[in-house]
C-alpha cells in the first residue's frame, strides 16, 4: 500500500496528468464553495435540518455549523464529481506504469453518473448519521474516518476494477484485500479533509487504487 501511495503522489507531477490535475483542483474549489453556500442557505432559510438530534447538534455548533457540515460532506461530493474524470486519471497512470495493458472497458456515461449519484446518497446519509458523534468529542474522528474510509475505499476500488473485471470478479478481489483497502480508504478520507491536500486527494486516491488493483490482479 505504501508503494502504491508513493507512486500515486509522484503521478501528480507527471506532465501528462497536468490537465486532469488542474481540472481536479478546479472541481474541488468549486465543490467546496458551492457546498458552503448551499449548506449556509439550507441552515438559515429552511427546516431541512430540523430532525431532532441533528437540529440539536447544529444548534450547539452555532456559527460553525456551515463549516463543519461542508467539511463533513466535501469528501462525498468531490468523490462523486471526480468519478466523471476517473477514466482519464486511470488511463494516464496505466500509460506510465502498465503500458502493456489492453484498452479498458469504457462504462457508459449514464451508468457512471447513476453509480456515482447512488454512492453520493449513501455517503451523505452515513455522514449525517455520524454527525451526533460530534457530541462525544474524541470518539468522533474514529467514527468519521472509519465510516468514510470503508465507503471511499470501496467506491474508488470498484470504479477502477470494473474497468477491467466483471462485477463478481471485482467483488471477490475486493473482499480478498478488504483490510488493506480499508486502511487505504482511511488515508483517502484523511487527505480529503486536510486543506490544500484535499485539492489533489482525488487524483492520488484514484492512482493509488489503480496500482493496488493491478498488483493484486497480477498476483492471482
Amino acid at each position: 500500500m505504501i508503494k502504491a501511495f508513493v507512486k500515486a503522489c509522484a503521478q501528480v507531477s507527471d506532465p501528462a496528468a497536468r490537465r486532469v490535475v488542474l481540472l481536479s483542483i478546479g472541481a474541488a474549489v468549486m465543490v467546496f464553495i458551492l457546498l458552503w453556500v448551499a449548506i449556509g442557505f439550507l441552515l438559515t432559510s429552511t427546516s431541512l435540518f430540523a430532525l431532532g438530534w441533528l437540529e440539536t447538534a447544529i444548534d450547539l455548533l452555532g456559527g460553525l455549523a456551515t463549516g463543519v457540515l461542508t467539511w463533513l460532506l466535501f469528501p462525498a461530493v468531490i468523490t462523486t464529481v471526480i468519478g466523471l474524470f476517473l477514466e482519464d486519471i486511470a488511463a494516464i497512470v496505466e500509460a506510465r506504469h502498465y503500458p502493456d495493458l489492453s484498452p479498458a472497458i469504457a462504462a457508459p456515461i449514464m451508468d457512471t453518473v447513476l453509480t456515482t449519484l447512488k454512492f453520493l446518497g449513501v455517503l451523505i446519509a452515513v455522514n449525517l448519521m455520524v454527525l451526533p458523534f460530534l457530541l462525544t468529542g474524541p470518539l468522533f474522528p474514529f467514527v468519521f474516518y472509519a465510516a468514510n474510509g470503508y465507503l471511499l475505499s470501496r467506491e474508488y476500488f470498484e470504479l477502477v476494477a470494473l474497468r477491467r473485471l466483471g462485477a463478481a470478479e471485482a467483488r471477490t478481489l475486493r473482499k480478498a484485500h478488504q483490510m488493506t483497502l480499508f486502511i487505504s480508504g482511511v488515508v483517502i478520507a484523511l487527505m480529503l479533509t486536510v486543506p490544500v491536500v484535499n485539492l489533489l486527494a482525488p487524483i492520488i486516491a484514484t492512482a493509488m487504487m489503480v496500482h493496488l488493483f493491478e498488483g493484486w490482479r497480477a498476483s492471482t
